[in-house]
């Protein structure tokens, strides 16, 4: 019996969001196992002390736990649309910043309430300068990709972070002067990508048969 590599995952989160992503694109087979945060399964913690998804484990005993890593090992196995090719260092800038300063804001923009030293709105003041880069690339891009003439390999990392940050007040992203941005955000969200990647799984039990992902593996 032929073993695939198992992927543990969480549907809304974003790093999971952007792994699922590149697998899918990819059409890589592998057994998705849902997990609920709080209560997460020992099969996961066991190869992965940081508790954090998501994470990928390999037959070959290889782990990886790094949603980035997850992105590169896929598209390596197969990138039928060339994610990989603008793989350049305004990619890698662009993933960093979102990665660490945008994301550290963003957080604190969505549990306001948990981080009472500033309002809502000066967390959300601090992510301007990304989104005005982001918005910066897609007009040099006619507003299709970050980096290139096609969705790419820094739009699918990037994209599942926007759409939390969206989400927060999505009255205050519509009416908000990244204009192009809204634009490429709502085309990603309505992407059939995108839809197959957020279906919902029931929580993950050893004892349960495994499913697999992409859907259309489940055969």
């Amino acid at each position: 019996m032929q073993n695939f590599p198992i992927l543990y995952s969480f549907r809304r989160c974003p790093f999971a969001i952007r792994a699922r992503m590149a697998i899918y694109q990819s059409n890589v087979k592998c057994e998705i196992r849902e997990v609920d945060l709080n209560d997460k399964p020992e099969s996961m913690l066991s190869i992965s002390i940081k508790g954090t998804v998501p994470v990928l484990w390999i037959e070959d005993e290889k782990k990886i736990d790094e949603s980035i890593e997850i992105m590169y090992w896929a598209l390596n196995q197969h990138d039928p649309s060339n994610w990989l090719t603008k793989d350049d260092q305004l990619t890698n800038d662009l993933i960093i910043q979102n990665d660490n300063e945008f994301k550290y804001f963003l957080d604190r923009y969505k549990y306001h309430v948990s981080y009472p030293e500033y309002s809502k709105e000066e967390y959300r003041n601090h992510t301007h300068d990304f989104l005005e880069t982001l918005e910066k690339c897609l007009n040099e891009n006619e507003g299709v990709s970050l980096t290139t003439n096609q969705l790419s390999f820094s739009d699918v990392s990037i994209f599942p972070f926007i759409r939390q940050f969206a989400n927060v007040d999505l009255d205050w992203f519509n009416s908000s002067p990244y204009d192009r941005l809204k634009i490429w955000y709502k085309e990603i969200e309505q992407s059939i990508l995108f839809k197959n990647c957020m279906h919902k799984y029931k929580k993950w039990l050893p004892e349960e048969s495994p499913i697999y992902f992409p859907s259309g593996n489940n055969r």
